[in-house]
Parts: C-alpha cells; structure tokens; sequence
C-alpha cells in the first residue's frame, strides 16, 4: 500500500473534513493517508512517502483585508520543508495540490514552478460558492473517456499559470487541473475541492483516484 502524507489546514475551509474526504477516496485505490496541520513539522526531513498532497491554506497573509488574522494564521515555510519537498520530487515521488494549495506557500518563490502556476492578489478571484460545470478534456490518463460533470465549488479564476501548462479540466474558461513532471515526479493540480459536496461527486472522485495512481506511476486502470 502506498503511504500519503496530506498536509492540512487553515482559514476560511473545513479543511478536516476535506482531508478525510480525499484520504477516503484515495484509499479506494491502495493509499494510505497521514494527516497533519503541523506542515513544518511534518516536513522537517524528506518524509518517507510515496505521495505529498498540499489541502491547506497555509501563507504569508500580508493583505490588509486579513489583518485580524494574521497572528494565529501567519504561516512562511521553513527552507528544510522546501528542500524536502524538493527532495521528494527528485526521488520520484508525486505531489497532488487541492484547490487552495495555489495560494500557499507565498514566502517560496520556487512554489508557482514547482505546482504550475499560483494565485495572484489581487488579480485572482473566484466567484462565490454554488454550481458549475466542468469540462473535461481528453489526452491525459487521468482523464481520458470522463464526462463532463457540474458540482458545487468554487472556481479560481485569472490565476498566473505557467504558459506549459495543459488543462485536463476547466469552468467557465478557467483551467480547473493540470497535470505535469517535475524533477523526477509528477505534480498534479485540482483546483476544486472547496469542501465535501465537491468529494462526493462521483466523476471528481474518479478523476483523484486515477490522479493517486498516475502521479504514483502506477497503470492508470479506474473507470468512469
């Protein structure tokens, strides 16, 4: 069985309950899930796993619009951390970033190359919390024969993407997932994942189950 680490938390999500989702569904295919909100800690060496997954809300915040929030959610990864997560990549392992992991991690330049592109403020923005359709694009395992699908989430839009990058999926003409190597691992990106509506839709559950085994370089073999 393949070892997980999903590193947790943050404001303005229920972060523990969509990292019990995600553990949930990747179980399914043989992955076994840790989670923390102690990210630094957990990433203190290059942990022996075979999968990272970044669901958290975890950065800088220097906005003036969370000024009140600042203290207790003030967060700057440590250059350890950084280099473990590195070191991770160049070991072959696969990284999966869910909806907000584009925002963190502000303080690491590196970040927007090694996930595919970050969220901008205050250029980036999503609209509010409700249905939307997704569009599913072929050419890519992890996608390849899904339908389109609506759920409710949130759709980040007018993030700065990296110009390589290749949709798998979108809304509203926002790229939604991307998939892509990194090192000598694979690094994939879900944008969605807002809270457990979008874990219980069941073409986004197949989606993260074939990205779990693509990104594990395993045979991508779930169906629809």
């Amino acid at each position: 069985m393949a070892r997980n680490l999903i590193l947790s938390g943050g404001v303005f999500h229920d972060f523990a309950a969509t990292s019990a989702a995600l553990a949930e569904v990747l179980a399914e295919v043989g992955v076994e899930s840790e989670i923390t909100e102690d990210i630094a800690g957990a990433l203190a060496e290059p942990p022996e796993v075979q999968l990272i997954t970044v669901n958290a809300l975890r950065w800088r915040m220097t906005q003036d619009r969370f000024a009140d929030l600042r203290e207790e959610w003030r967060f700057e990864l440590p250059a350890e951390a950084r280099t473990a997560v590195l070191d991770h990549l160049d070991r072959g392992g696969g990284l999966l970033c869910m909806h907000a992991a584009s925002i963190c991690f502000d303080d690491w330049q590196g970040w927007p190359r090694v996930l595919g592109g970050c969220w901008t403020w205050p250029k980036s923005h999503h609209p509010p919390l409700g249905w939307t359709s997704v569009r599913v694009h072929g050419g890519h395992p992890v996608v390849d024969g899904l339908r389109d699908f609506d759920v409710v989430d949130e759709v980040y839009s007018d993030l700065d993407v990296l110009p390589d990058v290749r949709p798998l999926a979108s809304a509203n003409g926002q790229p939604l997932v991307w998939a892509r190597p990194v090192r000598r691992g694979r690094v994939l990106y879900d944008a969605l994942g807002h809270d457990t509506r979008s874990y219980d839709n069941e073409i986004h559950r197949t989606l993260l189950r074939r990205a779990a085994l693509w990104l594990l370089k395993r045979p991508v073999t779930v169906g629809e």
